[in-house]
């Protein structure tokens, strides 16, 4: 039996929620007027890591997404209790666009040649305090009121009142100053079926347009928006309280995210008829490797694994073990399940068969920081996304 009581042979299941009986109401305009896109069932914490001694059951809460239709803010629609995450790895990738993205704004005349900056943190860690620096921004002290105020590594999202932290942000703006905003694209999630970017801990989820209203409501006007490939479409948005829109930048990343439907239910729907295939698809493939005698693997610990192994029925004995760079994570097990969490070493001394890569930007990182898997026979799976 895994830590949920599941069964190895069982097949994935969204075991119904337990949600409020209150209806839900926007994090943001506090409308009551919305619709469930997604619902993942009973899910233990993606941030509660529990020793590998311990048995379980871990504790589960329902993990539901809703669609608010006045203001457009995908969000979850019940609070959970949760710790803050054990703070992984973060990407190559993450830090490559972060150096871009300060590029484009620099070309884009949005950055100040001189100035304070004041960051707001995120429990994924990460900061853009050392690139602003080089561009001549200096930190600003506790409280005061700065020219760049920055919410770059997706801080934001961990706030259950979203008219809170978003306020809380545009006051730090000294009087001609700009706000920065990064987040996973809504419409990335959508296009991309990556219904595993939902959590309990992450309470939203933008859109371009819905932020644009957000920024509205606090005050501030949408200035330029750009677009990474990075989790399959990130945004970096610019608002000000009197700054000047440049419509050119704005509609290169609102008008496609329009098209793909980001205020639709309906366009959402197609998420949860994602869960099922690729719960289905992750078992099969396991069932048909451990039955060829094959040794299979993880890697990446990572949040969005968390519900995808527990939907699919994952225990040890169709993976061995997740290998994650975290020391906090390393001798503990993946929540929900009993597969044990690995260092990168052991994870090179098992000599797996196949490893699944939980994140699809670390598959070409991990490959070079570990050539032995492939030189020994190994191969690497990316099943980051949907299907």
């Amino acid at each position: 039996m895994t830590a949920t009581g599941t069964s190895r042979e069982s097949r994935p299941v969204v075991t119904p929620s337990s949600p409020s009986t209150d209806a839900p109401s926007c994090r943001f305009c506090r409308s009551v007027d919305g619709e469930i896109v997604v619902d993942l069932g009973s899910q233990p914490s993606s941030e509660l890591f529990p020793a590998a001694s311990d048995p379980g059951p871990d504790p589960t809460f329902p993990l539901r997404m809703w669609l608010c239709s006045a203001c457009g803010l995908a969000q979850l629609a019940d609070d959970a209790e949760v710790p803050e995450e054990p703070e992984g790895q973060e990407p190559a990738a993450l830090r490559v666009q972060r150096a871009d993205a300060v590029a484009r704004l620099v070309d884009a005349r949005i950055l100040p040649t001189s100035g304070t900056v004041a960051e707001f943190p995120s429990p994924h860690g990460g900061t853009w305090l050392d690139l602003l620096g080089q561009c001549g921004l200096v930190p600003a002290g506790p409280g005061e009121h700065a020219d760049i105020v920055i919410d770059g590594c997706f801080g934001m999202m961990h706030g259950r009142d979203q008219r809170e932290v978003l306020q809380t942000r545009a006051d730090r703006l000294a009087d001609g100053g700009t706000l920065l905003l990064q987040f996973h694209s809504l419409a990335a999630i959508v296009e991309g079926l990556q219904w595993n970017a939902l959590r309990l801990g992450h309470y939203a989820y933008y859109s371009t347009p819905a932020m644009i209203r957000m920024l509205a409501d606090v005050g501030l006007t949408a200035t330029a928006a750009f677009s990474f490939p990075l989790y399959g479409g990130t945004v970096l948005l610019a608002a000000s309280r009197d700054g000047r829109p440049n419509e050119a930048l704005l509609d290169a990343v609102t008008g496609p995210e329009r098209a793909v439907g980001v205020d639709r239910p309906v366009s959402l729907a197609g998420l949860q008829g994602s869960v099922r295939r690729t719960a289905t698809g992750l078992r099969d493939l396991l069932c048909r490797e451990r039955d060829a005698g094959r040794r299979i693997y993880g890697y990446g610990a990572a949040s969005r694994a968390v519900s995808l192994l527990c939907l699919a029925g994952v225990d040890a004995k169709l993976l061995a073990g997740v290998a994650d760079v975290s020391a906090e994570k390393q001798g503990k097990r993946m929540p929900g399940t009993d597969i044990p969490v690995i260092t990168p070493a052991e994870l090179v001394a098992a000599a797996p068969d196949l490893v699944l890569v939980f994140v699809s930007e670390l598959v070409e990182e991990v490959r070079l920081a570990l050539p032995q898997i492939e030189a020994a026979g190994g191969r690497w799976l990316d099943v980051g996304s949907g299907v």
